[in-house]
C-alpha cells in the first residue's frame, strides 16, 4: 500500500481528493483542522502547517511516497489585503514541502492556479511563462519556482473549481453561491472573465491518477469549455434549477475591494486528455457529476 499525504486536508479539493481515494492509498490528511472523516487506511495529522519543525515532523512520521500540495491562502482578495499571510502559507509551506519532498526523494504533486498568467490571450499551453498581476497569482508562481527544482514533482496547474465539497466545504465558490440564489439575490459578475472551469470529483480523480504515474513537468487541468463568468453562472443556476436573471454583468472596477483579475486564464488541457485516463470534461458533463 502506497502513503499518500495530502496538505491542506480540510479543504476543498482535499476533501474529493481523500473521499475519492481507494484502498491502495494510506492516506494522510495534513490540516489545520480537527479530523473531518475516519476510515481504515485514513490517518489524519492536526497541526500548523507554517511550523517547518512540526511540519517535518509529521511527514518523518508518515514517511509518504507521495505529497499532493494543495494548502493554499486561495481568497485572490484577502491575499492582496494580507499578502504576508499569503505568502507564510503559499510561499513559505510550499518551500518546506518541497526541501522535505527533494531530500525523501517522495514524489510531489503541486496545485498551482490558471491565475499564474496575465490573462492577455488565454488557452495558454504548459510551455507558457507565468505573468501574475495580483499578490495570489504571485505567490503561487513563486511556489512553482519552487517546486520546479524537485526532481519527481508535477506542477498541476488548476482552473476555477466548481463544485460541492465531498468532506469539507472550503474555498468552493458554488457554495458561497447557491444560498444567494435561493434567495434571489441579485449576483454582480464581470463579463469579460474567461476560464475554463473543471468539477471537483473529476479534479479529485486526476490528482489521484498523476499520484500514481511517474509524470513530472507542468500539466494543466482545466475543463473543456472556455466560458466567461457570467455565461458560467447563468448556466450554474439553470442547472441548479434557479433563475439565471439574478446573474447581473457588472465592471470589475465597480465591485468593491475586488483585487484585479486576469481576463481570459483559459487553459488548454490537450496534454492532460492525452496523459491521463480521467477525462477532462466540458461544463455540462461535468454539472452532470457534481449535480447529483
Amino acid at each position: 500500500m502506497c502513503k499518500l499525504a495530502i496538505t491542506g486536508g480540510g479543504g476543498f479539493v482535499a476533501g474529493s481528493v481523500i473521499q475519492q481515494a481507494d484502498t491502495g492509498w494510506e492516506v494522510h490528511p495534513l490540516s489545520g483542522k480537527a479530523p473531518l472523516a475516519e476510515r481504515t487506511g485514513l490517518i489524519w495529522h492536526t497541526l500548523d502547517l507554517r511550523h517547518p519543525a512540526a511540519l517535518h515532523a509529521v511527514l518523518d512520521a508518515s514517511s509518504p511516497d507521495v505529497v499532493i500540495h494543495a494548502a493554499a491562502v486561495p481568497d485572490i482578495d484577502y491575499c492582496e489585503k494580507q499578502p504576508a499571510v499569503a505568502r507564510a502559507v503559499n510561499v513559505g509551506v510550499t518551500a518546506t514541502v518541497a526541501e522535505y519532498c527533494g531530500s525523501h526523494s517522495a514524489r510531489l504533486i503541486y496545485l498551482s492556479s490558471d491565475n499564474v498568467f496575465d490573462g492577455a490571450r488565454g488557452n495558454y499551453i504548459e510551455e507558457d511563462r507565468p505573468a501574475p498581476i495580483n499578490e495570489y497569482a504571485r505567490t503561487k508562481a513563486a511556489g512553482e519556482a519552487i517546486v520546479a527544482g524537485v526532481a519527481n514533482a508535477v506542477i498541476a496547474r488548476v482552473a476555477l473549481v466548481m463544485g460541492f465539497g465531498l468532506l469539507g466545504g472550503g474555498n468552493s465558490f458554488l457554495e458561497k453561491t447557491v444560498p444567494m440564489f435561493r434567495e434571489g439575490k441579485t449576483i454582480y459578475v464581470p463579463p469579460e472573465e474567461i476560464r475554463t472551469p473543471i468539477d471537483v470529483i473529476t479534479l479529485g480523480r486526476a490528482l489521484l491518477e498523476l499520484a500514481a504515474t511517474d509524470f513530472r513537468g507542468i500539466l494543466h487541468l482545466a475543463g473543456s469549455e472556455a466560458l466567461d463568468r457570467v455565461s458560467l453562472t447563468r448556466r450554474l443556476a439553470q442547472r441548479l434549477g434557479f433563475s439565471p436573471d439574478t446573474v447581473v454583468p457588472r465592471s470589475p472596477t465597480q465591485i468593491a475591494g475586488r483585487a484585479s483579475r486576469p481576463r481570459d486564464v483559459s487553459m488548454n488541457n490537450a496534454k492532460a486528455g492525452s496523459l491521463l485516463k480521467t477525462p477532462m470534461r466540458d461544463f455540462d458533463s461535468a454539472m452532470d457529476l457534481i449535480s447529483t
